[in-house]
């Protein structure tokens, strides 16, 4: 996994994964972002709502955290080995945008986790459980939950745009008279 001497790092790097991400949806078209196809596990409209989902459930844990709420993780109506479950829920709470309006809570989104990042210590970022939400038994530093739910998805789900637009036959039919 990736690592980062500092926050500034993580924050640079998350907001150029980001960038790079989110200009591959330029080439999609709206009526076409609900098309899923064989090779792509993920509609395009998928990938966002994911994306826009652990990026906003994160955010709650932390915010939850911080005004004495027990955190319980995934969330209290979804348990680890239920993700699939959680991503249909992310799936359908963002069912009803366009694609516009999915880029543009994603850029919020972002914005806002970079911001919040911004806010944090060194040590929050850094050392393993000063947030109780990330303790478990891989012993992972809030940055690692950071990078797992941004720059790491942003990449690998680059590489699924990229393979959706590929695949999914997005020039218009030419017809022969």
């Amino acid at each position: 996994m990736q690592e980062y001497d500092n926050k500034a790092a993580l924050i640079a790097a998350i907001q150029k994964t980001y960038q790079l991400f989110d200009r591959e949806f330029d080439e999609v078209p709206e009526e076409k972002k609900d098309i899923r196809i064989e090779e792509v596990d993920k509609t395009p409209q998928e990938m966002l709502a994911y994306q826009l989902g652990w990026l906003n459930l994160i955010l709650g844990w932390e915010n939850d955290e911080l005004n004495g709420k027990k955190v319980i993780t995934p969330s209290p109506d979804y348990k680890w080995n239920q993700l699939g479950l959680l991503y249909q829920y992310f799936y359908a709470e963002y069912s009803g945008y366009s694609l516009k309006e999915l880029r543009s809570l994603f850029k919020k989104s972002v914005e806002a986790w970079c911001d919040w990042i911004g806010q944090l210590s060194d040590e929050e970022l850094f050392t393993p459980n000063v947030r109780k939400w990330t303790v478990t038994k891989s012993n992972w530093p809030m940055w690692k939950w950071v990078h797992i739910n941004s720059v790491a998805p942003f990449k690998s789900f680059r590489t699924k745009i990229k393979k959706w637009k590929k695949n999914a036959n997005l020039s218009p039919v030419s017809h022969i008279l």
